[in-house]
């Protein structure tokens, strides 16, 4: 695998607000601001880019201009597809006209990652899903998922699709929750042009082991692109890299280089407290020294207990390469 390349979602840098702080965490901000504070981030180079943008206004030409001026990428474009209007779902909402806006909203992210150069068109259905039992005919949601989404990859051939999966917030269960229901809702849909996004944070969340779902889902061909962020794992608390999970963390990036990952690797952190462009600097760094790290790892000593299943083993050959030295029996 060769230098690793990094992005981010461009709300990083923006307002965050929570059912406490409905003020938000500091003042809102434009897109040019925003902009602005990713290129201050050292070797952040790509963006994902919600739509629409901050004002009903402002163009995709405008963006592509403020991105060229601070030498940045639009990675991908996310269709805002999960706020208020759409409370009782996008893809799944009961209301015919609603679930026809969504697509309407995800033809407009299509129509700007054209112009702004995006690899790929996100999907983020946050509150598809259901809160209570009893809520929901669960076949029925889960037609309209798969339906609403091969129809616009039907309609788009040539656009790559990406679906985020989550297993919770702002719905109490989403319905593209795991890495399994994902691969199976994008079986059924039979297309060629809809992959996954690989959240590390989000996998925590599903109680998963994200290594063992990132290989999953390259297995199956449908890894787009790769996110990392850590949690405690009962919330999406979107904190820098390997703040909590510092094993699962390096498994994760040995994972990334066994496929030869080359794409840029996203940040997808919300710093309520902390200044942005020093978190996600922290998160560079950090992911910068586990790279070192990595390439101190005996991979053959680790297949060695990966195949004997040795666990004591195996974590003895990654603790040798984060200390620079053998201190640990076998």
């Amino acid at each position: 695998m060769g230098k690793l390349t990094y992005g981010a979602g461009i709300w990083a840098f923006g307002q965050f607000v929570d059912r406490y702080a409905g003020d938000g965490y500091g003042p809102t901000r434009t897109s040019q601001q925003m902009i602005e504070d990713a290129a201050k981030v050292p070797g952040l180079k790509h963006l994902d880019i919600n739509v629409p943008f901050d004002i009903p206004e402002r163009t995709a030409v405008e963006i592509k201009k403020m991105l060229d001026d601070n030498g940045l990428i639009c990675r991908a474009t996310t269709p805002h597809i999960y706020m208020r209007e759409y409370v009782k779902g996008s893809f799944t909402n009961p209301d015919t006209k609603l679930r026809s806006q969504t697509k309407d909203r995800v033809r407009e992210a299509i129509a700007a990652a054209e112009i702004l150069g995006a690899t790929y068109v996100k999907f983020w259905p946050g509150q598809d899903g259901f809160d209570f039992p009893l809520q929901a005919n669960y076949l029925q949601i889960w037609d309209y998922t798969i339906n609403g989404i091969r129809d616009l990859a039907n309609e788009n051939p040539k656009v790559q699709f990406a679906i985020e999966y989550k297993c919770k917030e702002p719905r109490v269960r989403m319905t593209l929750a795991t890495a399994a229901k994902t691969l199976l809702a994008i079986s059924e849909m039979k297309v060629d042009n809809v992959g996954i996004v690989m959240d590390f944070g989000h996998s925590l969340m599903a109680q998963e082991t994200p290594a063992e779902s990132l290989l999953l889902i390259h297995r199956h061909s449908k890894l787009v692109s790769a996110e990392l962020n850590d949690n405690w794992r009962g919330w999406d608390d979107d904190l820098p890299v390997a703040s909590v999970h510092l094993f699962e963390t390096i498994e994760y990036m040995l994972a990334l280089r066994s496929i030869n990952w080359s794409d840029p690797i996203l940040l997808d952190q919300f710093p309520f407290r902390e200044d942005p462009v020093r978190a996600l600097t922290r998160s560079i760094e950090i992911i910068t020294y586990l790279e070192e790290v990595c390439d101190r790892v005996d991979i053959n000593a680790l297949n060695q207990a990966q195949n004997s299943q040795d666990a004591l083993a195996a974590q003895a050959v990654i603790w040798d390469a984060i200390m620079q030295e053998k201190r640990l029996t076998r």
